[in-house]
């Protein structure tokens, strides 16, 4: 700061100020100009408030669940596409059918630019979150057009948010109807499958499996049965052969001698044991011979001893004894081979249906879990649809959170463009900054030499000593340079001033009293 003479800039600032002023006065007089000849913009802005839902979310569920900044998003981009911007610019005439013809697409994008969409968040004390407010304006060069425009806009807003909340609640009813009836369809042909697979498999299905394991358990005891009676009645009817043929009589009608015993207690033997082991046993193998052994001895010392005796006496008894005891077993053992093939088919199909078992229940399984999986979502698709029910009716009924018109845009009185103060003020700034670029650009053209720091500059080597330019002081002259001096700044500046007065006044007139220049 020691090495700046702030002495010598001062002294060319005063030298050069009615440079600085004149430009300060053509800047002011420019910026009041400009806003005389900039045409007005005037804002024109409606207000709509989100409103919560009328009943509560935990009674019922809104099928709509966007919230209200979502929504007006949603709707912004709806108003504004270029059909509606093309409509809203003939509707209120704010462009002439020719500039629509010819500049549609300038036309759509300086109107998207007019219209603003903002959102005032206000507290509400207990409250999470409090109401949700928008302002919808536009900008016109007329209040009536702004304001007009601006509840238009705000009634579009209104109308479709009502209608694609409903449309919205309809599609989503609409959708799980379709649900319910294709999931419906898809039950129906399930159960028929099932149906259909029981009936053609009957015999193997898994709930009946039990039945016919007891069943089959029951059967195998009377194939048993049937065989141990079975071989007890050849047993029976070989003893009676062999007590005949030895003793020549049928068993109870006279006593029976020791080796006719044996040969009983033997026959009776070989029927327990078939009941318990195979023909190839070896104690069967061993029965069936000593029976065989007795017989023939029996029948053969039988012969010896009387012969003519054991045949009369066989050819008297044998039609009203053996024959008849024999024919009883005969009948009994064909009513037991019956059965025993019946009971052994029947076993047969037991088998077959119990081994086919685990392939129908896979089958039967699969099919049921299908069915219940499409149950399930039956069900759930029921209880959507009751749910998308209530909430159709809850937003045809306007009881959902819905948009309501707060307030109405009213003609604007004054404008928003341009800033007359601001305007006038960036003037008077451009001025001031363009005279100070002059005074620069003179004093940087002035080679003269005012100062001694020039002069050593000038010849490179410091003088003893220097002498300023001194005038004789003249008294009877210096006040007429002053006023000269006086004059011809009056001469420069006063006609710049002076000459737009009337412009200059009106506009600072409807500066501070919010009137348009002109009228009046």
């Amino acid at each position: 700061m020691g090495n700046i003479d702030l002495g010598f800039y001062l002294s060319i600032l005063r030298r050069r100020l009615p440079y600085l002023l004149a430009f300060s006065a053509v800047g002011s007089l420019a910026g009041v100009t400009a806003t005389h000849f900039i045409p007005p913009v005037y804002s024109a802005s409606a207000k709509i408030l989100a409103e919560a839902p009328q009943i509560p979310v935990e009674l019922a569920r809104t099928t709509v669940p966007l919230g209200p900044v979502e929504q007006l998003q949603i709707l912004q981009q709806q108003i504004t596409t270029r059909d509606d911007i093309i409509a809203l610019a003939k509707k209120f005439d704010i462009y002439t059918d020719d500039v629509l013809t010819q500049h549609s697409e300038d036309v759509v994008k300086e109107m998207r630019t007019r219209i603003k969409f903002e959102q005032m968040q206000f507290d509400t004390p207990g409250r999470d979150q409090g109401a949700t407010v928008f302002n919808v304006s536009f900008a016109a060069d007329k209040p009536y057009i702004a304001a007009d425009v601006s509840n238009e806009l705000a009634t579009m807003i209104l109308a479709r948010n009502q209608r694609e909340r409903t449309d919205r609640a309809g599609s989503t009813l609409d959708f799980f109807n379709q649900s319910v009836t294709r999931l419906g369809s898809d039950l129906n042909r399930l159960e028929a499958e099932i149906l259909k697979f029981k009936t053609e498999n009957k015999d193997t299905l898994p709930e009946s499996l039990d039945f016919r394991r007891a069943q089959q358990g029951s059967l195998q005891e009377r194939m048993i049965s049937l065989q141990r009676e079975e071989s007890e009645l050849h047993s029976k009817r070989g003893s009676l052969i062999a007590t005949y043929t030895s003793a020549g009589q049928v068993v109870g009608t006279a006593p029976l001698t020791p080796e006719q015993q044996i040969l009983m207690d033997l026959n009776r033997a070989l029927a327990e044991q078939l009941a318990i082991f195979s023909e190839t046993s070896p104690n069967i193998v061993a029965l069936r011979s000593r029976i065989a052994a007795l017989q023939s001895r029996l029948i053969t010392g039988s012969s010896k001893e009387n012969p003519d005796k054991a045949s009369s006496a066989t050819e008297k008894s044998a039609p009203f004894g053996l024959d008849l005891q024999l024919s009883d077993i005969d009948k009994r053992l064909t009513a037991i081979d019956a059965e025993k093939g019946s009971v052994s088919h029947s076993i047969d199909d037991l088998n077959r249906s119990i081994t086919g078992t685990p392939a129908s229940e896979t089958v039967l399984n699969s099919l049921e879990r299908n069915r219940q999986n499409i149950q399930m979502q039956y069900n759930a698709a029921i209880a959507r649809r009751a749910e998308a029910l209530t909430g159709e009716q809850i937003e045809m009924r306007s009881d959902g959170g819905r948009f309501s018109l707060l307030e109405s845009a009213t003609a604007p009185v004054s404008a928003i463009s341009p800033r007359r103060l601001r305007t006038i003020g960036l003037g008077t700034a451009a001025g001031i900054g363009l005279g100070l670029a002059l005074i620069v650009l003179l004093e940087l053209l002035n080679k003269t030499i005012r100062r001694p720091v020039e002069l050593a500059q000038l010849l490179q080597s410091q003088p003893l000593a220097t002498i300023p330019n001194i005038r004789a002081f003249e008294p009877s002259r210096s006040p007429k340079l002053r006023h000269r001096l006086a004059g011809r700044i009056a001469a420069g500046v006063m006609p710049i001033i002076l000459v737009p007065a009337n412009t200059v006044l009106a506009s600072l007139h409807s500066i501070f009293t919010g009137s348009t220049p002109g009228t009046g």
